[in-house]
């Protein structure tokens, strides 16, 4: 197991008025590890962005206990606090006449004070902070000429000159293209395990998260915190209960979220990989039910050793096809001779058969 760098214990936490605090959440209890990448999920609204500004004392606690590292977050100073909690933040910053470098120099500040010169090691500490996020090739360029993607990794360099044990981020995939929410998924699972930091995040990308994190944090207003594995909490059906709602469904097969779709037609499919899934997937966004459990006369087979794909018809030759499109196409001729059977179980109609199909 490794070591337990953060602990909450009965954590409540939301504002404080005129009219009385405000709880946005209550009675949290949780641990986070080093060298793990740890994912915070949940709804706008939920209280992911509170939970944040809380552990990283921008706002205290309404209640309960935080420890850091063993002690009590009440019980450091500001400055101590700066040398063990590194925060990158959602907003976009705004900073010009600045280049990467210096940047990533104010992460020493609090070694050298804001003003302080950098000596000899704090410079080393800056060079290697951007060879670990590999952005060398931008270390001269101004800050304003960098692309979202760019300027979020060299503020992760930033954290990282800071040298704390600790690297809190408010959705730092927010404002990025796809691409780049993937490449700074892997770089802050990357650095997780390299330097043995805690790395924490709050994020709205759900799919990458549950593909890269090591550990899934579920935040709902009604639950609380559920915690695990991607893996562990996809078996016993915590992600698919937290996000049930119409229109999406959790997808045992591969693991991730997909559109729930209203299927008129099932067949069984045959293979594995990624011909399968890719069949799998076309087939279901024309209402047709396809997976390995079907029984049935009708199926799609894939071929191994080739990109063909065959397809077994009752009382006809198989087709050879080397599309999915293809594939479509001949499936669609068929269609006006296919037949369904539903049942009703609890109100709710379940596909049963495919006239054609055993």
């Amino acid at each position: 197991m490794k070591p337990v760098t953060i602990h909450i214990h009965e954590l409540s936490t939301g504002y404080t008025g005129k009219k009385g605090p405000k709880v946005v959440t209550s009675h949290l209890c949780a641990t986070i590890h080093s060298g793990e990448l740890t994912c915070l999920l949940g709804a706008n609204g939920v209280g992911k962005s509170t939970l944040l500004r809380t552990l990283s004392a921008f706002q205290p606690p309404l209640g309960g206990t935080i420890d850091i590292l063993g002690k009590p977050l009440s019980g450091y100073t500001d400055a101590e606090m700066a040398k063990v909690i590194g925060v990158v933040l959602t907003e976009k910053c705004d900073i010009r006449n600045m280049n990467v470098e210096e940047l990533v120099g104010m992460g020493r500040s609090p070694y050298t004070g804001f003003w302080g010169k950098l000596s000899r090691q704090d410079e080393e500490i800056v060079r290697h902070s951007i060879e670990q996020v590999k952005i060398e090739e931008l270390s001269k360029r101004m800050i304003q000429t960098l692309s979202d993607g760019e300027r979020q990794k060299a503020m992760i360099a930033k954290a990282l000159a800071q040298e704390t044990p600790i690297v809190f981020l408010d959705e730092p995939t927010a404002f990025l293209d796809f691409p780049s929410k993937v490449e700074i998924m892997q770089l802050l699972h990357r650095l997780s395990r390299e330097t043995g930091k805690t790395i924490f995040m709050s994020t709205h990308d759900l799919e990458l998260a549950l593909q890269i994190a090591d550990k899934i944090w579920l935040m709902d207003k009604s639950n609380g915190i559920t915690i695990g594995t991607p893996e562990d909490l996809s078996l016993n059906g915590n992600l698919s209960n937290f996000f049930a709602r119409k229109g999406i469904c959790f997808d045992m097969e591969s693991g991730l979220f997909r559109i729930d779709n209203e299927y008129k037609y099932q067949l069984r499919l045959s293979g594995c990989g990624h011909k399968y899934a890719m069949i799998r997937k076309a087939l279901q966004r024309n209402g047709i039910l396809a997976d390995r459990h079907i029984e049935s006369s009708f199926s799609i087979e894939t071929h191994i050793k080739t990109n063909n794909f065959i397809l077994h018809l009752p009382e006809e030759d198989s087709l050879t096809l080397r599309s999915i499109e293809v594939l479509l196409e001949e499936i669609e001729k068929r269609k006006p001779s296919l037949q369904t059977y539903t049942s009703s179980r609890g109100g709710k109609k379940t596909l049963k058969n495919l006239s054609g199909l055993s």
